[in-house]
C-alpha cells in the first residue's frame, strides 16, 4: 500500500512529460507551416500542394496530347509529302503529255497554214478567196487555242526559262503588225502601226507572245474604230525602257475589274456578236510571262472609251544587221526570192507538200528531203557539179525532231554550215525550249517556231540572201 502512491506520482510524471513533448512537436510543425507559408506565393500550403499536384497532372496530360498530335502531324506531313510528290509528277506528266501532243498536233497544223498560205497568195476568184481567208483565220484560232494550253502547263510546271537577247524590235512588231492588219481589216477596224528603230532586250519569242495575245484582245472585243500598236521610249533614272502600246476603241475596261482580268478563266463581254471563243487565259499568260521577265505592264481604261495596255522593255545596244522591215517585204515582193534555191529537211510529208506550194509561190525553187542522207547525197551531187566556182547561196531549212535513229536538226545544221559554206541554215522547230535559242542565236542561225508564220519565214529567206 506503501507503494501505490509512488507509482501512480510516477506514472503523472510519464504524462506530463508526454503533454510537454507533444506540446513542444505541436509547436515545431506550426513553426514549419508558417515557415512554409511564408515562402510560398500565398493561401494555405496544402491547397497550394493540391494546386501544384493538379497542375503537374495538367502538364502531364497536355504532354500526352502534344505527342500524339505531333505524331498526327508526322503522319500528315508524310501524306502530303507524299501528295506533293505525286501533285508534281502528275504536273510533269501533264508537261510531257502537252509536249507531245502539241508537237503532233502541230504538225498537221503548220502543214495546214502552209497550204492556206500558199492558196492565199495565189489569185483566186472573190468567193474562193474568202473561204480561204476563213479557213486561214479558222486554223490561227485553233493554233492559238493550242499554244495557249501549252504555255499555261508551261508556267504551271516551272519550266518556262526565258532566252534573253538583244534584239530590234522591228523585227517582232513589223510582223505581228501585218498579222494583226489583215485580222482587224476583216472585222471593219482601223489599223494604225507606229514603227520603231529600237533595239530591246528580251525574249523574243515569249515577248512575241504577250504582245499576240494583247493584240489579238484589242481586235476580239474592238466592235468599231481603230487598233493601235506602237512604241514609246521612256527614260526611268539611268535605264532607257521601250513602251510597246496596244489601243484600241473597244468597251474599256472597268475600274473595279483591272485585277481580276488578269486571273485565269476571266472574259470580256461573251456575248459580243462575231466574238472568237476563247479560253479566258490570255491576259493570265500575259501577266505570269510580264511578271518572268521583269517587264512592268500598265492599262489605261476607261468603260465606253477604249483601253491601252503597255508592256515597258529595257532598250538595248544596237549588236547587228536589221533584218528588213515588212515595208521592205511589202516592197521587195517575191523579186527577191526568184530562183532561189531552198532546201527542206522534214520527215513528214504534208510539211514538205506544203512547203514546196509556199516556197513555189514565191517563185524559188524547192528541194525536198524526208531523210538526212537524202539531203546530203543531194548536196555532194550539186558541188560536184558546180565544180569550182563560187556557189550561189543555198539555204537549208531543217526541222529540229528529225527521225529517232538521226541526229537533231540544230546538230545537222551545224555540221552541214561547216562543211558547205555556201549554206545557210534556218532551224523550224516546235519546241520552245531556251537553250536552243540560245544556241542557234549563238551560230547565227535563225530559229522559227511552228506553225510557221509565212511573213517571218520570208523574212528569214531575205535576210539570209541580203548577208549572203
Amino acid at each position: 500500500m506503501v507503494g501505490e502512491p509512488r507509482q501512480d506520482r510516477a506514472s503523472s510524471a510519464l504524462e506530463q512529460e508526454l503533454l510537454e513533448e507533444n506540446h513542444r512537436l505541436r509547436r515545431i510543425c506550426q513553426a514549419l507551416i508558417e515557415r512554409v507559408e511564408s515562402a510560398g506565393a500565398g493561401g494555405a500550403p496544402y491547397g497550394a500542394f493540391e494546386h501544384a499536384v493538379l497542375l503537374a497532372e495538367q502538364v502531364r496530360e497536355r504532354t500526352e496530347t502534344l505527342h500524339r498530335t505531333l505524331d498526327e502531324l508526322a503522319e500528315t506531313n508524310a501524306r502530303l509529302e507524299e501528295a506533293r510528290r505525286d501533285a508534281e509528277a502528275a504536273n510533269a506528266s501533264k508537261t510531257r503529255f502537252l509536249a507531245a501532243v502539241s508537237h503532233d498536233l502541230l504538225q498537221p497544223l503548220n502543214a495546214a497554214r502552209l497550204f492556206a498560205s500558199a492558196l492565199e497568195e495565189r489569185k483566186l476568184p472573190e468567193e474562193s478567196g474568202r473561204l480561204v481567208q476563213r479557213i486561214d483565220r479558222s486554223l490561227s484560232d485553233v493554233e492559238l487555242l493550242l499554244g495557249t494550253l501549252v504555255d499555261i502547263s508551261r508556267l504551271d510546271a516551272g519550266v518556262l526559262t526565258p532566252d534573253v537577247a538583244p534584239f530590234a524590235v522591228s523585227q517582232l512588231l513589223d510582223a505581228l503588225a501585218e498579222e494583226f492588219r489583215q485580222m482587224a481589216g476583216a472585222r471593219g477596224l482601223a489599223f494604225r502601226y507606229v514603227p520603231s528603230s529600237a533595239w530591246v532586250e528580251s525574249d523574243l519569242a515569249l515577248l512575241a507572245r504577250v504582245i499576240r495575245n494583247l493584240m489579238s484582245n484589242a481586235v476580239r472585243y474592238t466592235e468599231s474604230g481603230r487598233v493601235l500598236l506602237g512604241c514609246r521610249r521612256r527614260r526611268v533614272g539611268q535605264q532607257y525602257w521601250l513602251e510597246i502600246l496596244v489601243g484600241d476603241t473597244g468597251p474599256g475596261i472597268d475600274e473595279a475589274r483591272r485585277d481580276e482580268i488578269f486571273l485565269e478563266f476571266r472574259r470580256g463581254n461573251a456575248a459580243a456578236p462575231g466574238q472568237e471563243r476563247g479560253l479566258g487565259l490570255g491576259l493570265a499568260i500575259v501577266d505570269r510571262i510580264a511578271r518572268l521577265l521583269d517587264h512592268p505592264i500598265t492599262l489605261n481604261s476607261r468603260p465606253g472609251q477604249g483601253a491601252q495596255f503597255s508592256v515597258s522593255v529595257p532598250c538595248a545596244r544596237p549588236a547587228r544587221a536589221v533584218a528588213p522591215s515588212a515595208s521592205t517585204l511589202q516592197q521587195a515582193g517575191t523579186r527577191q526570192l526568184q530562183s532561189t534555191e531552198v532546201w527542206v529537211l522534214d520527215n513528214d510529208p504534208a510539211i514538205l507538200e506544203g512547203m514546196s506550194a509556199l516556197l513555189g509561190g514565191w517563185g524559188c525553187r524547192a528541194r525536198l528531203a524526208s531523210r538526212v542522207v537524202e539531203l546530203e547525197q543531194s548536196l555532194a551531187e550539186r558541188h560536184e557539179t558546180q565544180g569550182m566556182d563560187r556557189p550561189s547561196p543555198t539555204v537549208v531549212m531543217i526541222d529540229y525532231h528529225l527521225s529517232s535513229d538521226e541526229e537533231d536538226g540544230l546538230a545537222l545544221a551545224q555540221r552541214l554550215a561547216g562543211s558547205h559554206v555556201d549554206l545557210a541554215p534556218i532551224l523550224i522547230t516546235a519546241n520552245h525550249d531556251a537553250e536552243i535559242k540560245r544556241r542557234c542565236r549563238e551560230l547565227g542561225f535563225p530559229c522559227l517556231l511552228k506553225p510557221l508564220k509565212p511573213l517571218r519565214l520570208r523574212q528569214a529567206l531575205i535576210h539570209l540572201l541580203d548577208a549572203g
